[in-house]
C-alpha cells in the first residue's frame, strides 16, 4: 500500500506540500482539480500541469479525488450521455497522464452530511459531527447556512457555495429518484464508462454515502456489503471498485467492516481509515474520533489487519482529522491530527506485516 493525504491544491487547500512531505511515510497525495463543476471536462493541459506541480515538490499524485459526477447522470435526466461523454473524456486525459485511480460518489445532493463542524470533544480539541434530530428539524435548504460559519473561510468540499445555492433545484431532481432508480443510472452510467477504465487501467473506487442511511429523504444505495457487491456483480469488471472508508460505512454500527473488507478481495482499490465515537444515547449521533482505537467504537488494528489479509496494495489515506494544537484550517482536513493518524496506520501495517513473517 501506499500512504497518502487528500490535498486540495493550491490557492484551497490550508496546508502545504511542503508540510505533507514531511510526515514520515507519506509518499503521495490525492488531490483534484477543486474549480471544476460536476460534469465539467477536465483537460489534459489542466491535468499535466497539477501533477508536475505535485512532483516538483517530491510527492506522488497518488489518485484523484473526486471527479465529481453530474446530478443528470445521477438522476438519469434526458441530458445525461452528454455529461457521461465529457466525464469519459476527462478518464481518457487523466490516463494520458498515467493518473489510475479516481474516487468519486454517486450521493444525491449532498457529499456528506454533518451537522457540526466544530464540536468540542473532552480534550479540547473540534471535531466534526452528526445528530440525526438535528436533521430531522431541519430545512435542508439551512443547511448550509447551519455550518457556513465553521468552515475557516475554507470552501468544504461537496457544499461549494454555487451548489447550495441551487439545493431546492437539486431536491426537485431527485423528487422520483427512489435506491433502485439510482442504482440504475449508477449501473448505466458504469458500463458507459468501463471501456476507457479498461483501455488506461483507470480503477474507479466509489465512495460510500455518508451516513449510511437516508437522510432528507434522499436515496442511498452504497451503503452495506450486501448493496457493495451488488454493485460489484451487476458491473463486473476489476476496473468497477470501491473506495472502502471505515468511517463511512462505520456510520451504521450494523456493518461489519472487516467482513465487508474481506468480501471485496480485487475490489477495494482506494481506502480511509478513520475511527467514530458514537454516543451512548444514539447510534445517529456521533463524532469524529483520533485514529487509535481505544480513542473511538472501531478495532483499528482489524481494519488494518483485513486490508492487509486481502493484499490491498493501493493508496490510503487517515480521513479526517480534528483541529488540535491551536491549528485553524478546513475542517477535518488539517495537518496534525491527520499526520498523527498517517504514522498509526503504518505502524499497524508494520506491527502485521512483521508479525505474519
Amino acid at each position: 500500500m501506499e500512504m497518502t493525504l487528500r490535498w486540495y491544491g493550491p490557492g484551497h487547500d490550508t496546508i502545504s506540500l511542503e508540510q505533507i512531505r514531511q510526515i514520515p511515510g507519506v509518499t503521495g497525495v490525492i488531490t483534484t482539480l477543486y474549480d471544476k463543476m460536476p460534469g465539467e471536462l477536465w483537460t489534459q493541459e489542466e491535468i499535466h500541469d497539477l501533477k508536475r506541480y505535485v512532483e516538483e515538490h517530491g510527492l506522488n499524485l497518488s489518485g484523484i479525488e473526486s471527479v465529481n459526477v453530474h446530478d443528470s447522470i445521477k438522476t438519469g435526466a434526458p441530458d445525461r450521455d452528454k455529461y457521461i461523454d465529457a466525464y469519459i473524456e476527462t478518464l481518457e486525459n487523466l490516463g494520458k497522464e498515467d493518473i489510475h485511480l479516481v474516487c468519486y460518489n454517486f450521493m444525491p445532493v449532498f457529499d456528506w452530511t454533518r451537522t457540526e463542524l466544530a464540536r468540542v470533544l473532552p480534550d479540547g480539541s473540534t471535531a466534526l459531527a452528526y445528530n440525526q434530530t438535528t436533521v430531522d428539524n431541519m430545512d435542508p435548504a439551512n443547511m448550509f447556512d447551519s455550518i457556513a460559519g465553521d468552515m475557516n473561510g475554507t470552501v468544504m468540499p461537496g457544499w461549494e457555495p454555487e451548489r447550495m445555492e441551487k439545493i431546492k433545484e437539486l431536491f426537485e431532481m431527485y423528487k422520483d429518484i427512489d435506491e433502485e432508480k439510482l442504482f440504475e443510472n449508477l449501473v448505466y452510467f458504469l458500463e458507459r464508462i468501463m471501456p476507457v477504465c479498461d483501455k488506461y487501467d483507470i480503477n474507479m473506487a466509489i465512495h460510500p454515502d455518508d451516513p449510511a442511511w437516508p437522510v432528507f429523504g434522499l436515496p442511498r444505495i452504497i451503503t452495506s456489503k450486501e448493496k457493495i457487491l451488488r454493485v460489484m456483480k451487476a458491473v463486473d469488471n476489476k476496473h468497477n471498485g470501491v473506495t472502502f472508508c471505515a468511517g463511512s460505512y462505520g456510520t451504521n454500527i450494523k456493518n461489519d467492516l472487516p467482513e465487508m473488507i474481506r468480501a471485496l478481495p480485487g475490489r477495494i482499490h482506494f481506502a480511509h481509515v478513520r475511527n467514530l465515537k458514537f454516543n451512548s444515547f444514539s447510534p445517529l449521533d456521533f463524532e469524529e474520533a483520533p485514529h487509535p482505537s481505544q480513542c473511538g467504537t472501531f478495532d483499528m488494528y482489524e481494519i488494518v489487519k483485513a486490508l492487509h489479509d486481502i493484499n490491498f496494495d493501493g493508496p490510503i489515506r487517515p480521513d479526517h482529522g480534528r483541529m488540535i494544537w491551536g491549528e485553524v484550517g478546513m475542517p477535518g482536513y488539517g495537518l496534525y491530527d491527520r499526520a498523527l493518524g498517517a504514522t498509526y496506520i503504518l505502524g499497524l501495517w508494520e506491527a502485521i506485516e512483521k508479525n505474519q513473517k
